[in-house]
């Protein structure tokens, strides 16, 4: 290329030196040669500089980790920046792209058709897991989301392994990953909750682990394999969650450094059962009976999380050949803390701190590994959390705790005075009535006039905003995004006949520790970062949903959206 400009440039430099130049055929076919020429070669250049950036918008990455941060709202991303390192949540937020405003697009929002919502890109009205459990009308018995009665636990004596996905009635990206190349990637679960690691590998995933809480190993189901991997083995035999519980949990920082927290000891926060204090230090060390069920509530468990997720990484040699894997890790860790002490406590941020901490760790090690550039990683949640009605009312906010057994009962009392019957209220669930359609049929009474009956008396409870039978929500006098939500959520297979939206702040709880479930912010509004392989640093603010995320990583993987799947690409992601 130098040798065209500089021809060019001496030509020209003749031109205005010599006028007869002008006219001497030499140096006009000289001079049109060169054009061409000259032409030809940055057309060259360009064409194959194009075709580059062709092909690197191409590139898959070798490795996609999702990681779902249970409970996790969105504000955790900035409220506890002050005290976070540089290479954790900042790091993600500075290189990645945060979809600020990521919404749930169902009720009730919990953990089960959270994780499966992300993974599936559907919604519990397509993809079945309307809630963590639910009755089933048809076996007349309670149905746990994982629930698989067909299947044997492995690695380990207890029943915490007889699960499956069964329940799933679509597919998640990593079996539509697992399609495309006929089976050679790998898909791996990873989650203290068995529902969290379970839900979103998959149908065709090589394997999913979850924790026993009861004799503190990580486990499988037959439904995935016959014995548990040497590897995983290993990992058992270390004897991490008594290594962390001989231990005290105190903060990460001086506690005066918590300054985004309540004062440590509220009369309104839960405790770690077996610990006997609500402050810190938390003697783990002091608790004998329930201690791996203890041990969910500690920032340990998720460095041991992570461990585990490392291990996957090097033993299963994931992203390593030229077929892309994934690997979806949760961590439940912050749930369990949530629930107990709230959002507001000096043990919700001491948490996120730590991981903080085991986030950087994580990257650090992907970096080495798999290899920066390599993969691409999502951060997210399932649900977010309210504020812990004590708290609330400590500040004047509107809130509060209602109880759903003293309702049931009330209700149950009503209708069996109204109907004469005593079984038409089977249960009160997810804010939803069960009724027993067949009672009312056998005694001869009008189910559409009971079920009125049933929203009459819900109506008329000062917690009750909305009051409906679910499956006429398309008509119903509901404002259109909480209306929306609940069509998204209701299955006519697995959701009661009747559903009720409590007011703003209000949970079905006991007097200390907090919940979620509802369509509000607070619960519905989650974090959502890309980063790695193709992903530019960036941010948008415009509205998003965690069903975007599944149909996003078909569009960076070139491969098919799950079966069930309503959401939308995320074009910002990919520009």
């Amino acid at each position: 290329m130098f040798f065209f400009i500089y021809s060019h440039f001496n030509l020209n430099l003749l031109t205005k030196n010599s006028s007869f130049l002008f006219t001497c055929p030499t140096y006009l076919y000289l001079k049109n040669m060169i054009k061409r020429s000259s032409f030809l070669f940055v057309f060259i250049i360009v064409s194959n500089f194009l075709l580059a950036q062709s092909a690197k918008k191409l590139q898959k990455p070798k490795l996609v980790i999702g990681l779902v941060i249970d409970q996790m709202r969105w504000d955790y991303l900035y409220r506890y920046n002050d005290l976070y390192g540089s290479g954790g949540f900042k790091r993600l937020i500075n290189d990645g792209f945060s979809c600020d405003h990521t919404l749930i697009p169902f009720v009730p929002t919990y953990t089960g058709p959270g994780h499966t919502c992300i993974y599936t890109g559907s919604i519990p009205s397509i993809h079945g897991i309307v809630a963590n459990d639910w009755y089933d009308s048809n076996t007349k018995k309670n149905v746990y989301c994982t629930d698989d009665s067909t299947v044997n636990t492995i690695g380990s004596e207890s029943d915490e392994g007889k699960m499956s996905p069964r329940n799933l009635l679509v597919t998640t990206i990593g079996d539509e990953l697992r399609l495309s190349t006929n089976f050679r990637s790998k898909v791996i679960g990873i989650s203290l909750k068995d529902r969290a690691s379970i839900l979103p590998a998959g149908h065709s995933a090589n394997a999913a682990y979850w924790f026993d809480g009861k004799e503190g190993k990580w486990i499988s189901s037959s439904y995935y394999q016959n014995q548990l991997p040497d590897w995983v083995v290993k990992q058992n035999e270390k004897g991490f969650p008594d290594i962390a519980m001989s231990k005290d949990w105190n903060t990460l920082l001086p506690i005066n450094k918590y300054v985004q927290s309540t004062s440590d000891d509220e009369k309104y926060e839960d405790h770690i059962s077996g610990d006997k204090t609500v402050t810190f230090p938390h003697h783990l060390s002091q608790i004998t009976k329930g201690r791996y069920s203890a041990f969910k509530y500690t920032p340990a468990s998720m460095a041991y999380t992570f461990d585990m997720a490392k291990q996957a990484v090097k033993n299963e040699k994931l992203g390593v050949d030229n077929f892309t894997d994934m690997l979806t890790i949760s961590i439940s860790t912050t749930d369990y803390v949530g629930h107990a002490f709230g959002p507001n406590s000096v043990e919700a941020e001491d948490t996120y701190l730590n991981l903080d901490k085991d986030i950087a760790d994580f990257l650090n090690y992907l970096d080495v590994t798999v290899g920066k550039g390599n993969y691409v990683l999502f951060l997210t949640a399932d649900h977010g959390v309210e504020h812990v009605p004590g708290f609330m009312e400590e500040h004047n906010i509107p809130g509060g705790n209602y109880s759903s057994e003293e309702l049931s009962q009330k209700l149950k009392q009503e209708i069996e005075e109204e109907t004469g019957l005593k079984n038409v209220i089977i249960k009160i669930q997810n804010s939803q009535v069960y009724v027993n359609d067949e009672a009312l049929k056998k005694a001869g009474k009008d189910i559409n006039t009971v079920n009125q009956q049933i929203i009459d008396f819900l109506n008329r409870q000062p917690v009750v905003e909305y009051a409906f039978a679910t499956k006429d929500l398309a008509t119903a006098t509901i404002p259109s995004p909480i209306k929306c939500m609940l069509i998204n959520g209701y299955n006519p297979k697995r959701s009661g006949q009747i559903g009720f939206i409590s007011n703003p702040g209000y949970i079905s709880e006991g007097s200390s520790g907090t919940t979620h479930g509802a369509w509000n912010p607070y619960d519905a509004h989650i974090p959502l970062i890309w980063f790695g392989t193709n992903i530019k640093p960036g941010k948008t603010t415009q509205k998003t949903y965690m069903s975007d995320i599944a149909p996003t990583i078909a569009a960076l993987l070139n491969i098919q959206m799950p079966s069930g799947n309503v959401g939308e690409v995320i074009e910002k992601v990919m520009e």
